[in-house]
């Protein structure tokens, strides 16, 4: 496998660096952080760096950009960890959206999206089965000319920032993806933050009504783009991840080499280089991983690609949080602290681990692919 960049994707990365110094750093990060809600003037930033139409399909207004120049921009974004909903919105939602273009609405909601003119989600978790992917109690039932939803979706990320929702639900039976808005009657949610200082919210659909052109898709149709979405979005989140990791191994040596105890730098101990090592060992590991994951997207069987999406994410996962605990532990009880950064990467690089299901759910989804 070729891991060199393209000219045109080491561009696109050298465009996406400066920026995220300039507008992603320590202080802004806090400063958004603080707002407690989306910043529509960064997510519009985003847009004019080409983030939110890189998926779009050209047809569309946006790039239709292949997966690896996905990982790349992705990567670029960890780096920053940039906590505006790129995954959920750009990735996820984009994605099942090109899945359903035979529907007037989805090209509608890509249009805007790659414009940087609206933000969405996905809303798939419910109470009950941890990490379900299988709506258990969100109904969507037929009345008159539309339809009334019913139910509660668990932890969608970024609901209270978003203009639309994609929500997984039962229709006679099948599985059923429905566009809802999230400024109709009958939405509610309790927005909170997360413990990398991103947002989640519980939403409640309490007999919100729906015309019939919301449903995007259902049956088989709804399951594949929605299984397509969430592999795309592990792994821009795998790449997001490493991406991380790259630049908290940085922040780390660099500490090292300033630091002195017994009147030298504390890079100079030869113990602490080899944790060093490993660190980056662990990440260049990952990295390859993700590689994995990006050239699986290709696959025309779903379950293959599923299969190999879901391993990549525990072995990202698991190094994820071995990086991020050797760089707090190599910056000693300062490194847990909000004065700096470090933690801040620590938190996020922990969290993936939860994010998108853990390595439990992982490990059984990948087992549950019978792949010859």
């Amino acid at each position: 496998m070729d891991f060199a960049f393209s000219e045109e994707q080491r561009m696109l990365t050298d465009s996406l660096q400066r920026v995220m110094a300039e507008q992603w750093g320590y202080e802004q990060r806090r400063e958004r952080f603080a707002q407690g809600k989306l910043d529509r003037q960064a997510w519009r930033q985003l847009a004019e760096l080409g983030v939110t139409g890189l998926m779009v399909p050209q047809d569309f207004g946006g790039f239709g950009e292949s997966p690896a120049t996905m990982l790349v921009v992705h990567q670029t974004l960890g780096r920053g960890i940039v906590s505006e909903p790129v995954i959920p919105s750009a990735v996820m939602a984009v994605i099942m959206l090109g899945e359903c273009t035979e529907h007037e609405g989805a090209g509608q909601w890509l249009a805007a999206h790659a414009e940087g003119e609206s933000v969405l989600t996905v809303a798939w978790q419910e109470d009950g089965e941890r990490y379900s992917t299988q709506p258990l109690t969100t109904q969507l039932v037929s009345q008159g000319d539309g339809f009334i939803l019913k139910g509660r979706k668990r932890y969608v990320w970024h609901a209270a920032g978003s203009d639309m929702m994609i929500v997984t639900a039962r229709l006679d039976g099948e599985f059923a993806l429905v566009m809802v808005p999230a400024s109709l009657q009958g939405v509610s949610m309790q927005d909170f933050p997360t413990f990398d200082f991103s947002r989640c919210a519980d939403v409640v659909f309490d007999d919100v009504k729906l015309d019939a052109a919301a449903v995007l898709a259902k049956g088989h149709h709804a399951q594949a783009a929605f299984a397509k979405g969430f592999d795309y979005g592990l792994t821009a989140l795998c790449a997001h991840a490493c991406g991380a990791m790259q630049y908290i191994i940085e922040v780390t040596t660099n500490y090292l080499k300033t630091r002195k105890q017994f009147g030298q730098p504390l890079i100079n101990f030869q113990v602490l280089q080899h944790r060093l090592a490993e660190m980056l060992i662990q990440q260049e590991m990952a990295l390859s991983s993700a590689f994995v994951a990006a050239a699986a997207l290709a696959e025309k069987d779903d379950g293959l690609r599923a299969k190999r999406v879901s391993m990549v994410k525990t072995e990202v996962a698991n190094a994820a949080r071995k990086v991020g605990e050797e760089a707090v532990q190599l910056h000693g009880g300062m490194g847990v602290t909000d004065e700096l950064e470090v933690g801040d990467y620590f938190k996020r690089l922990v969290y993936v681990g939860n994010l998108l299901g853990d390595n439990n759910f992982h490990l059984a989804r990948a087992q549950s692919f019978a792949v010859a």
